[in-house]
């Protein structure tokens, strides 16, 4: 830090198991990278290539080596993940996670009906490839899963082999965890937490009201993801208590 400030959160700091801080490059430039990194790397955990974005972005692994270099691993979104299972070319995904170095790998089913049990085949398959984050919830605004399946979906991909669990929220922040308003199914998440580690869930909250909602609920070391690039260090300043959403709440608690 800059300067000297007290009662300010203790942070985890690199490399964490909790505070992750995941960032949704959704087409960035390799100078659009590298000018990210020298001001925020220091916070960004991983990085998630938006959704099929990697199939048609140029210089690719040029751009993956940067974050490499950087020591920041990334991972392609779910929805090429589900792009190759419904065209039946799981083995090619396995080829391409290998071409391209890839260390991690989402697996999801928000945009295609895929049998749970072969969801989590396809976690433990991978499990031995890779790190495996699996994504739970539908980018369907429309399906609403009960709190139960919630848990229950999360602890059989966890046991499956997954080393986190996402809770789906797509970029905008309007499905899964969220109603289309943006607001926090609250319910929903406290009762996943009754059962489910929080160091265990990525959070999806892209919108700076879900930020501030989950810091105050689990605190600054909370696992947050679809980040903006250019909100990383707003990001952070709310977790330490330096924006106005959050700036008594950890006042006289630290």
């Amino acid at each position: 830090m800059n300067y000297h400030l007290k009662q300010i959160p203790e942070r985890t700091t690199k490399p964490r198991t909790t505070g992750f801080t995941m960032v949704m490059d959704k087409g960035l430039s390799i100078r659009e990278v590298e000018d990210m990194l020298e001001i925020s790397g220091d916070y960004i955990d991983i990085v998630k290539l938006g959704w099929a974005t990697s199939f048609v972005t140029k210089n690719l692994k040029e751009k993956l080596a940067v974050y490499k270099a950087a020591g920041i691993p990334v991972y392609l979104g779910g929805t090429l993940f589900e792009a190759f299972i419904v065209r039946d070319q799981f083995s090619d995904y396995q080829k391409v996670l290998d071409e391209f170095g890839l260390e991690y790998a989402e697996v999801s089913d928000g945009s295609i009906v895929l049998d749970h049990d072969r969801k989590c085949e396809y976690i433990s398959t991978l499990a031995k490839q890779v790190t495996v984050l699996s994504e739970v919830g539908s980018k369907d605004a429309e399906k609403i899963i009960p709190p139960y399946k919630w848990i229950e979906q999360m602890q059989t991909e966890l046991d499956a082999g997954a080393w986190k669990v996402i809770g789906e929220a797509r970029e905008s922040g309007n499905v899964g965890l969220f109603r289309d308003s943006g607001e926090v199914r609250q319910g929903l998440v406290e009762e996943i937490l009754t059962k489910i580690p929080e160091e265990k869930i990525l959070w999806e909250a892209p919108q700076k009201e879900q930020q501030v909602w989950f810091i105050k609920l689990i605190g600054s070391n909370v696992n947050l993801g679809n980040i903006a690039p250019n909100e990383v260090i707003p990001l952070e300043t709310i977790r330490l208590g330096l924006r106005g959403d959050t700036f008594d709440y950890f006042l006289d608690k630290v």
